[in-house]
């Protein structure tokens, strides 16, 4: 596990989690319940990580909801901060651009 995805953990734990503006209107969007991808934190697959992103770091996790179904999610901590976590963004992802596992991007021409 990484080091950022046990600290997100910690602080969802904690109830240390905020929802950004555009994370509610993709949740929306998607039809994806928050409390989806709250609950599905402590399963999720790294898909990629951003250590120095220049918001502060943060992870694109691959989550599923109460069906089973992928959704993406990226999770930050603000920069300088140590709390809370932040839910930036969540989606469902296209399986025209990743592969069946939904961690491998497909290659693009």
């Amino acid at each position: 596990m990484s080091e950022l995805l046990g600290q997100i953990r910690q602080l969802h734990e904690k109830e240390e989690v905020k929802i950004s503006a555009h994370g509610y209107e993709e949740l929306a969007n998607d039809n994806i319940l928050a409390r989806e991808v709250m609950d599905g934190l402590e399963s999720a697959t790294i898909v990629e990580e951003y250590p120095d992103y220049h918001k502060g770091p943060c992870i694109l996790l691959l989550q599923h909801d109460t069906n089973g179904q992928p959704i993406h999610v990226l999770w930050g901590i603000p920069l300088g901060k140590t709390s809370p976590t932040v839910l930036i963004t969540a989606y469902r992802p296209d399986p025209k651009r990743w592969h069946d596992d939904f961690v491998r991007r497909k290659e693009t021409k």
